[in-house]
């Protein structure tokens, strides 16, 4: 198995390559632009590109999956709620993606947005179970996702504390891959570490350790920051209805 994890700047923002070298077989997850680097790393690992994944429709930048996979050859997928105006592959709660000896699992978590997905990663070459979770904007590592800029604060918060419940329902040894880290404005409180562990998320990230839908929802309608410039129009342009 492969696992490259590319960190943004400008937003604030983690890619993943991911996938089988054996199998030659590559899936990338929340592509920025430019593309290049995301080419470089799978010819150099000898995984080709199979497939391109958003987590969800970003409202923080224009999302590069679309032209990746067309520059690899690859299909570009999204949760089957997305509403979006193009051909795509829609993905399934529950729908296990087969790259040689890398499976994913597709999880649908809205709340952060109502198509946001999160993917579990088993390498059968070390286990029969999930050895990760890309946590998109979903769960980070010290916060979880903003629930207004998609949907109704509290109706999102709603949605995303039965959400969460289905994380914490993973081991606590599970890695938590996320979407964003310190200096994103899709989260409130996030830390600066790339990568954590269910279980520590658990003990120390104050809304993933709530387990009162209404006190969680609470929580999250305090202290709501300032939307990202602009993210009404990037959720319109990543859901392909303006040019």
């Amino acid at each position: 198995m492969i696992l490259r994890q590319l960190l943004h700047t400008d937003p604030t923002a983690a890619s993943y390559l991911l996938g089988c070298v054996g199998k030659g077989a590559g899936v990338v997850v929340d592509t920025l632009f430019p593309i290049e680097p995301y080419l470089h790393a799978a010819s150099a690992s000898g995984s080709p590109i199979h497939l391109v994944i958003d987590t969800h429709l970003h409202a923080d930048h224009r999302s590069a999956g679309r032209a990746l996979a067309e520059a690899a050859g690859a299909e570009y997928a999204i949760h089957e709620s997305a509403e979006v105006s193009y051909a795509c592959r829609r993905l399934a709660d529950g729908e296990r993606l087969e790259l040689g000896n890398v499976v994913l699992e597709v999880l649908h978590t809205p709340g952060h947005t109502p198509e946001h997905l999160c993917l579990t990663v088993t390498d059968r070459t070390r286990a029969d179970e999930p050895w990760s979770v890309l946590g998109g904007h979903t769960l980070m590592v010290g916060d979880v996702g903003r629930t207004e800029l998609a949907t109704d604060a509290a109706r999102g918060a709603r949605d995303l504390f039965t959400s969460l419940a289905r994380l914490k329902a993973l081991p606590d040894h599970i890695e938590v891959l996320p979407g964003a880290l310190a200096g994103s404005v899709c989260g409130r409180g996030l830390s600066g570490k790339p990568v954590s562990t269910i279980g520590f998320e658990r003990r120390h990230n104050p809304a993933f350790r709530i387990d009162d839908r209404e006190q969680f929802v609470a929580f999250m309608l305090e202290n709501i920051p300032p939307p990202p410039e602009g993210a009404a129009e990037l959720r319109a342009w990543n859901s392909g209805f303006t040019a």
